[in-house]
């Protein structure tokens, strides 16, 4: 897997598509607006709003930017269901050995890995141990503690 590729979910890729077409029409609008306002106060080199306009158009085009990049680069995670190894999009339910808790994460790309929601990156250290594996395999990967060992207890 290429690190310059940007692997999405269809709805994040989605999701980014639209924040793109709204920051180039509806926010870049809304901000020429605000530097014609702050023009018609006057001078600029003591206008703290035309100042402010111009700060917010930067981190705007900024933001356009990146997220072209992003969808550029992107490929979209094909959901594999049925698949017998883990895979981007797949769903794993792991087991440390010797505790009866499970845990739950879906495997995404790097743009989308969020803990809260239990999204992991395949490039992350639990990620990338995951990947290929089948249900019932047993794995170990590094964390700050050492070692750690998990049973794969089930893949969707």
């Amino acid at each position: 897997m290429n690190e310059e590729t940007n692997y999405l979910s269809k709805e994040k890729f989605d999701e980014l598509t639209q924040e793109l077409e709204h920051l180039k029409t509806v926010r870049r609008r809304e901000i020429a607006e605000q530097l014609e306002y702050a023009r018609s106060l006057g001078d600029l080199s003591e206008n703290a709003e035309y100042e402010e306009a111009r700060n917010l158009q930067a981190a705007t085009e900024d933001r356009i930017r990146n997220v072209e990049e992003q969808l550029a680069h992107a490929r979209i995670i094909e959901h594999g269901k049925g698949s017998s190894t883990v895979s981007l999009g797949s769903v794993v339910t792991i087991q440390k050995q010797g505790e009866k808790e499970e845990h739950t994460y879906e495997i995404v790309g790097s743009a989308e890995a969020n803990m809260h929601e239990h999204k992991i990156s395949h490039l992350s250290p639990l990620g990338s141990a995951l990947m290929n594996k089948k249900k019932g395999d047993l794995f170990t990967f590094e964390t700050p503690k050492g070692s750690q060992k998990y049973k794969i207890v089930n893949i969707k």
